[in-house]
């Protein structure tokens, strides 16, 4: 993937480092299960994270967004090293493509913040810890990543290039703009099951990260091998494939994501139409 070393978000906060102050974002309550983080907050809804990983509507109980206590954190300040100002830049790209959609739709685009964490941090939406993987809180609208994800995206499950790691920034932020579009309030967008409405969530966002490669192409930005990246870390981390893996055993009846089929053919719908109606999951009779 093509990038600009002097090109990167001001929305890109940086905690890495710092310890959590906990229990700033309120009490919460999470289990880790064999591949499949579960949070329960408050009354809350199931979540899901994208592989590991990804996001879910936690809850909608009202929390205060945590302190942000890097230096010049949010303020545009530069980042210095290459993994973050790689995702950065990929998240500058990603949110100036969707606010040029909403712009041609007349609706305006919020911009989502990023935050770059270790280990664990406090969010509006209860701990983020690392071994959640890469997530959005809706609460605050921000996606928070340790870093440390890429590595076992690559190492352990086999997802390699630039793009898979792009990939992980614009499913994040596909979360984003359902959270702006109203999406993730439906009253259909939560529960378990292969059609479930997690399963539909997050396999609308994979198809909403198909859309920002679909514009990618318009920018130059894409090279040889990266779409078959982002189609193997969307395949990596299927329902299917990571049950399969950790278990030995597939139930579909726990399935949140959806298949490493399924994931890669929603991104591919979006790459190749590059258009939010032909990413309706909810509407699909099929997946």
């Amino acid at each position: 993937m093509r990038y600009d070393d002097d090109h990167e978000s001001p929305d890109l906060i940086d905690r890495r480092g710092e310890r959590p102050a906990l229990g700033s974002a309120g009490s919460g309550l999470f289990s880790l299960l064999p591949l499949l983080l579960r949070w329960r907050y408050g009354w809350v809804v199931i979540v899901a994270i994208l592989g590991y990983y990804g996001y879910t509507a936690l809850t909608r109980r009202p929390a205060q967004n945590a302190a942000d206590t890097t230096a010049g954190a949010g303020d545009g300040s530069v980042v210095h090293d290459a993994p973050a100002h790689f995702v950065a830049f990929v998240l500058d790209d990603v949110q100036g493509s969707w606010e040029r959609e909403f712009a041609q739709r007349g609706k305006p685009y919020r911009h989502a913040k990023l935050v770059l964490f270790t280990g664990a941090t406090s969010t509006a939406c209860g701990l983020g810890q690392s071994a959640t993987g890469p997530f959005y809180c809706p609460e605050d609208e921000r996606v928070y990543i340790d870093l440390g994800f890429y590595q076992e995206l690559e190492q352990r499950l086999g997802a390699r290039g630039q793009f898979a790691k792009a990939y992980v920034v614009a499913h994040e932020i596909g979360h984003h703009v359902q959270h702006l579009l109203g999406i993730d309030r439906r009253p259909d967008a939560h529960g378990e099951g292969a059609a479930g409405g997690s399963v539909r969530l997050e396999l609308q966002a994979d198809c909403y990260a198909g859309i920002w490669a679909h514009t990618t192409q318009q920018r130059q930005l894409l090279e040889q091998g990266d779409i078959a990246s982002a189609l193997g870390a969307a395949a990596a981390i299927g329902d299917d494939t990571l049950q399969r893996e950790g278990r030995g055993v597939v139930r579909p009846d726990t399935f949140t994501h959806g298949t490493s089929a399924q994931r890669t053919r929603w991104f591919d719908t979006g790459y190749a139409t590059g258009s939010l109606e032909a990413c309706d999951t909810f509407g699909a009779k099929a997946l």
